[in-house]
């Protein structure tokens, strides 16, 4: 039988056909598709921390160097966390009402750097327990609220040294803020100093009842001065008083921050707190989930009190004197409160070889033997 030739339509569709295979054999081959990339992790919210001061952040003082702190400790965090400040607060029931507002804006973080937060502190502390309060030369601890300070009374007993050497009338003076522990170790601790060189030194002492107050501040110091004091120390914020010794032809010290360059021709050295040492601790401490609550004091020893901008013009004898006690502080052969000490009443307020614990420096009410007059109620 004669085969029949392929029409073109029946070529066709063989063509089709084959066509049509190779079209499913081709997708049968090509490769899966890679599974798409898994969205890269979330990065960690940084942490926010809030600061507020009771002086102004430019006051060369206590807030400014509260304020350089944590700066410098914040820098070392990078983008982890995220700072900010309120300055010239109040102590008192305004406190609680910034402190509430920081916490509102979403800070797991709260520093108080002044003694009379306290309470403000305590008091939000319980109502927000999923955040850190941290409060500087208080007392109160709960769950979620520590204190730190540092131990200004080393930097005041170096100070002391120096006037101790340098007086010619052997009177010394005191401007004093409140009639508070820390305040009262302050005074104290740069009399002994001053006698441990210089047994007929004694201290005069105004008190201003204020922490940032200059006018006050140059009105105490003109006083202590008309009183006979040839060198000056403070416990408030201001440069102001050491202004006013270099104005009468006196000397003085810086306090809280170095304070040289205000007043360089009285100026003796400076009295200073590293606050960046411990809001460095603080940050990572709650970075790591390691924080809890504690009590921190630390000294020269630790690196955050220091006495500094020693005066180029002081005899040779002095700056050692000063280095000298500096190094015993830093490995223990030097204790600013080791008794016997007396008070100024001559009772006995710590014994021979009696350790000067924190809880006896704690509840320091008295002026010590060569400091005049009463410490005052504080009501």
């Amino acid at each position: 039988m004669e085969k029949r030739p392929l029409t073109h339509l029946a070529l066709g569709a063989l063509v089709a056909l084959a066509s049509l295979t190779a079209c499913k054999d081709e997708k049968a081959a090509a490769p899966a598709p890679a599974p798409a990339a898994a969205p890269a992790p979330a990065a960690a919210a940084p942490l926010k921390a809030a600061f507020i001061y009771v002086g102004p952040v430019g006051d060369a003082g206590w807030s400014f160097a509260q304020d350089q702190g944590r700066k410098e400790a914040a820098a070392k965090f990078g983008d982890k966390v995220v700072t900010s400040y309120v300055e010239k607060v109040p102590e008192g029931p305004d406190a609680e009402r910034v402190i509430r507002d920081l916490v509102a804006q979403g800070n797991k973080m709260i520093f108080a750097t002044s003694f009379g937060y306290m309470d403000a502190m305590v008091k939000v502390a319980k109502d927000f327990p999923d955040v850190y309060f941290e409060h500087a030369t208080g007392y109160q601890t709960a769950p979620n609220l520590r204190v730190y300070e540092g131990r200004f009374y080393e930097g005041a007993y170096l100070a002391g040294i120096v006037a101790g050497k340098m007086t010619k009338t052997n009177t010394l003076g005191f401007v004093a803020s409140f009639p508070i522990p820390e305040v009262l170790r302050n005074i104290n601790a740069y009399t002994l100093g001053a006698q441990s060189v210089n047994p007929k030194v004694k201290t005069k002492v105004v008190w201003v009842n204020a922490w940032f107050d200059p006018p006050k501040e140059t009105e105490a110091a003109q006083s202590l001065m008309n009183q006979g004091a040839d060198i000056l120390l403070q416990n408030t914020d201001s440069t102001a008083v050491l202004q006013a010794a270099e104005r009468a032809g006196k000397y003085a010290f810086g306090w809280d921050s170095d304070m040289s360059a205000f007043a360089p021709k009285a100026h003796l050295g400076s009295c200073v707190l590293r606050w960046g040492v411990y809001y460095e601790k603080a940050f990572r401490d709650a970075l790591d989930k390691t924080w809890k609550p504690e009590v921190t004091k630390w000294g020269v020893k630790e690196g955050m009190t220091d006495f500094v901008k020693v005066a180029d013009f002081l005899p040779a004898d002095v700056k050692k004197a000063v280095e000298d006690a500096k190094e015993g502080l830093k490995n223990g052969t030097v204790s600013v409160f080791k008794g016997p000490i007396v008070d100024n009443t001559g009772k006995e307020v710590l014994a021979k070889d009696a350790p000067a614990d924190d809880k006896w420096r704690g509840e320091v009410a008295f002026y010590v033997k060569g400091v005049e007059g009463k410490v005052p109620s504080g009501k």
